[in-house]
């Protein structure tokens, strides 16, 4: 049996593309032969599909699809930025998106999902194939849906890079019975300006109670620090708490369109106009990669460590003075 080093993982990581630890278990099931190591990852091309699990995904598209008064937006994710350009990506970014209309926004329901076409299978399965054709880990991250019984829900790609795919992807859903033309043009506006100001809720009370404890904190701290008595910080704090509901939820935004009129009262104000009233039931903001933590690898350690095999430890003891 051949010996297995770190340097043999390394090549045959090189060699086939696969994941460290499938190479190391490669090599191991072939007594450290290269070459039946090759065919035996060949022979195991989902489990080096899944195995690309490891490595972050941050990249990709966003996809919405809206279909009468439904709608639904997904993210999917890819190793690079290269990959959101291969239309093979993109057609299923937009497929996924259509069948979010019916199939939910659950993302295990909606890999669960029958694929439509070329011989049938699930969504999880057509995702897998591409993963192993196009070379690069990809994921269905997350998936949402708005439908409303009486109005409106448009989309908004910002910086489309197809039709209905992009960086950042807005639903907006808008309860009415009036004019859907003029519904429509609100709705794109609202999303617009949603997608520029990203708002955190819709209104100040719906913003999420760790992130308002979080700012009242820092608002404290800076207020303690003006030296005043401690009912005028109070009172200074509650002020910034107030500044940041407003600013932060989306109905007491400035709308980015005249930066002077609060987005409820757009929505009021074209109630008016349209002659039946308007009600801005929820919106959707998905930014690509938003909470995703891009991850930088040492290779050195990941080949040490799949080969069980140590790295040189720091030097110790106490470094020469600079100006020594």
């Amino acid at each position: 049996m051949a010996e297995i080093t770190a340097a043999t993982v390394k090549e045959l990581r090189e060699r086939t593309g696969a994941g460290m630890m499938d190479c190391k278990k490669a090599l191991g099931e072939t007594q450290g032969d290269m070459e039946a190591a090759i065919d035996w990852l060949r022979t195991k091309g989902l489990a080096a599909a899944a195995k690309k699990a490891g490595r972050t995904a941050a990249e990709g598209l966003v996809g919405v699809s809206v279909q009468g008064n439904r709608g639904a937006v997904v993210e999917v994710n890819s190793e690079t930025d290269f990959v959101a350009k291969n239309e093979t990506f993109q057609e299923f970014v937009r497929t996924v998106s259509q069948l979010a209309l019916v199939a939910s926004g659950n993302v295990e329901g909606l890999l669960a999902a029958g694929w439509p076409a070329g011989g049938g299978g699930t969504v999880q399965e057509k995702l897998t194939s591409n993963i192993a054709t196009i070379g690069e880990n990809q994921s269905l991250r997350r998936a949402a849906v708005l439908q409303v019984s009486e109005g409106v829900v448009v989309s908004y790609v910002h910086n489309a890079a197809a039709p209905g795919l992009g960086k950042i992807g807005v639903l907006v859903a808008l309860e009415s019975s009036g004019d859907k033309a003029a519904l429509e043009a609100l709705g794109r506006q609202l999303a617009m300006h949603i997608a520029a100001a990203n708002p955190q809720a819709l209104t100040g009370e719906e913003l999420d109670p760790s992130t308002i404890e979080r700012e009242r904190a820092i608002a404290t701290e800076k207020a303690n620090e003006s030296g005043k008595p401690a009912d005028i910080v109070a009172r200074m704090v509650d002020g910034a708490i107030a500044k940041f509901r407003k600013e932060n939820a989306l109905m007491s935004q400035l709308f980015v369109m005249d930066n002077k009129t609060k987005i409820e009262d757009v929505v009021a104000a074209e109630g008016k106009k349209i002659g039946a009233p308007i009600s801005l039931n929820a919106y959707v903001r998905f930014q690509l990669g938003e909470g995703i933590e891009k991850q930088t690898s040492d290779f050195a350690a990941e080949v040490a460590a799949a080969s069980g095999v140590k790295k040189n430890p720091e030097p110790t003891g106490s470094p020469e003075p600079a100006n020594a």
